[in-house]
């Protein structure tokens, strides 16, 4: 297989909620006017505590300056695993359960921190610039290394990373973050981006203005029921994940959905925000669901990580499989 590591310098950033409108401006010109922009990466995830915002060089200076907004202190460089030649976009994906124990689980044991974003497409992941030569070293034993430079993909090795470096102690990965399960259920989709103008009022409304009805059957004091909502527009690609009421909101035969309807259960990882220098949160829960054989998603925020597991019916397990499972493994902290 091969490992590319993707041209795009990217920043984490958190917008408090309270701040969201100083920001909209720019969020609507990166998510719907991206040819006014040289932004080629950008992701945006709203959780019940802030927005997530994760994107390139570019995109960051299309938001403003302000208070309500905190970056996480790291230049961050995606990874992607594909199991062929060729663009990565373009290129099968692996998934994020098929990669625990080749890429994520050895990152962890070489206390390397990672920040997890997959989409309908493929799984990216972050790593910070800084420790990209120890990257290198702990997985070119298993993969075929190769960097994107100027839209083109060359070999990493002839980018003057050298294998120099003394094999650094595994370190112990013995912490297990408490887990929680929101009511609602999730679509992980996609749309045609030439459909997009159709559908932009709508996008924007559930973007910035969350303060629908909720899904019916959730009563109002569901505390359980939250709101998460994941929008991300990567070369060109556009990834969503929404839970099933937003989903409906939407016409018929714009988003892509499986014939099966599959729907997604979360579980949310974190009792407290998490940080980004503990190592281990996904190797936490991606072990389980590889050893499992569960497909999963995993979207980590600036303050807590999500991994999604299908729940179709009648099969109704894989949830409660993660958490008991997760609950059994020792997995260090944050966020690899």
């Amino acid at each position: 297989m091969e490992l590319h590591i993707l041209e795009h310098s990217l920043k984490v950033a958190s917008i408090e909620k309270e701040g969201i409108q100083i920001c909209t401006h720019g969020l609507i010109k990166l998510a719907f006017l991206a040819s006014k922009t040289r932004c080629k990466f950008f992701s945006l995830t709203e959780t019940p505590e802030d927005y997530t915002i994760i994107v390139d060089e570019e995109g960051f200076k299309e938001l403003p300056q302000s208070e309500h907004i905190s970056v996480a202190d790291a230049t961050w460089l995606a990874l992607n695993v594909v199991s062929g030649s060729g663009n990565a976009s373009n290129s099968q994906p692996i998934g994020v359960t098929k990669i625990a124990k080749s890429v994520i689980a050895p990152l962890a044991d070489h206390n390397i921190s990672v920040f997890m974003l997959s989409t309908y497409q493929t799984d990216f992941i972050l790593v910070r610039e800084r420790d990209l030569p120890m990257v290198m070293h702990t997985l070119s034993s298993e993969f075929t290394l190769l960097r994107v430079v100027n839209g083109e993909t060359v070999a990493a090795h002839s980018l003057g990373v050298t294998n120099g470096f003394v094999k650094p102690k595994l370190v112990p990965r013995p912490i297990i973050h408490p887990l929680s399960s929101p009511s609602n259920m999730f679509c992980v989709t996609s749309l045609d981006p030439d459909t997009l103008p159709s559908v932009a009022t709508l996008l924007m409304d559930v973007m910035f203005y969350s303060g629908g009805p909720k899904e019916p059957g959730a009563s109002s004091d569901d505390s359980s029921h939250i709101r998460f909502f994941s929008f991300s527009l990567i070369e060109g690609y556009i990834s969503l994940v929404m839970d099933e009421q937003t989903t409906r909101r939407f016409p018929n035969n714009v988003l892509f959905t499986s014939a099966s309807g599959e729907l997604w259960k979360m579980v949310r990882i974190g009792g407290q925000p998490l940080g980004f220098d503990e190592c281990g949160i996904v190797a936490q829960i991606s072990e389980p669901l590889a050893t499992a054989d569960i497909p999963a998603y995993y979207i980590s925020t600036f303050k807590f990580d999500h991994a999604l597991v299908r729940q179709n019916p009648p099969n109704t397990v894989h949830s409660s499989a993660v958490v008991s499972t997760a609950r059994h493994v020792t997995a260090c902290c944050r966020k690899s």
